[in-house]
């Protein structure tokens, strides 16, 4: 295996986390093949360096407040998390209502809900860009914060 290969890893993780399969995407084009490759992240794993479950956690600690369980299990998904791993890590995470209704209290101010129909239509679009599912949406917007 590089020491090069290893060194640009470590210095890569020593910035912030990555998930196995984006930093594989990382150091693909300085691997002189892909069982080289392998075995590095194998052994960064192995010693705790590498952990996809770290990183989740990192990523749902920083976007958690912002959005919702769709935007955030999509981005986790798209750097290569297990669907397991995704699925635990957002049960564990606090309830969707709640950080919609304080995303919305941000933005909008403690409204009690849209005056009109296009004030309504306005902060649906932006609950629903933030990957907010529709009931949690309906449910801020009508100021039932109540859980069920």
């Amino acid at each position: 295996m590089s020491s090069t290969l290893r060194e640009r890893a470590l210095r890569l993780l020593a910035r912030r986390e990555y998930a196995r399969a984006g930093l594989a995407r990382k150091l693909s084009s300085y691997a002189e093949s892909a069982e080289e490759l392998g075995a590095l992240l194998d052994g960064l794993s192995a010693r705790g360096v590498l952990s996809d479950e770290r990183y989740v956690e990192m990523r749902i600690n920083a976007r958690g407040a912002r959005f919702g369980n769709a935007r955030l299990a999509y981005e986790l998904r798209t750097q290569g998390v297990s669907e397991e791993l995704v699925a635990a890590a957002l049960a564990t995470n606090v309830d969707e209502l709640t950080r919609a209704r304080q995303v919305w209290q941000r933005k909008f101010g403690d409204k009690s809900g849209a005056v009109d129909a296009a004030g309504r239509a306005r902060q649906t679009r932006f609950l629903m860009s933030r990957g907010f599912s529709g009931e949690t949406i309906r449910r801020v917007l009508r100021g039932d914060f109540e859980d069920d």
